[in-house]
């Protein structure tokens, strides 16, 4: 039985949408490795997830590939007021970083009971399970 053919578009649905990402991730990071195994290539693969999170692949080092990358690129000799590469990734990563600490402040929040309105069921549902299970670790049933 042939694969129905999908309408390449955003995924609405929030989980469906994670489950393809973390799936088509793994398989173009299984053929990047493929690529450089089968060809003798130097691969260098960076992905940001929509959250910020950085995957990457190397066949050797990322940064000799990159320094690679820039004496071949000739967008970089063209463009000599633009942010290196280099540049670009420090930036990538603050930006995710301050990224993870703002999630962390506004989860940090919601478990003091603040910042909760807005939440749906199922986030609620969430947060009261794993206060149950951080209670449960300080305060264990003695029964």
């Amino acid at each position: 039985m042939a694969r129905e053919k999908i309408k390449i578009r955003k995924i609405d649905n929030i989980t469906a949408r994670q489950v393809t990402f973390s799936k088509r991730r793994r398989g173009l990071l299984k053929k990047a490795e493929e690529l450089a195994v089968l060809c003798d290539a130097d691969v260098a693969l960076v992905i940001f997830s929509a959250t910020g999170k950085l995957f990457e692949y190397a066949s050797s080092s990322m940064q000799e590939l990159l320094g690679k990358y820039k004496l071949h690129s000739t967008n970089n000799v063209n463009k000599v007021d633009e942010p290196s590469l280099d540049l670009q990734l420090v930036e990538s990563q603050e930006s995710r970083m301050s990224q993870e600490v703002l999630e962390k402040d506004r989860e940090l929040s919601q478990l003091r009971g603040e910042d909760l309105q807005g939440l749906t069921l199922e986030e609620l549902q969430r947060l009261e399970s794993l206060l149950e299970g951080r209670l449960n670790r300080v305060a264990p049933d003695k029964g």
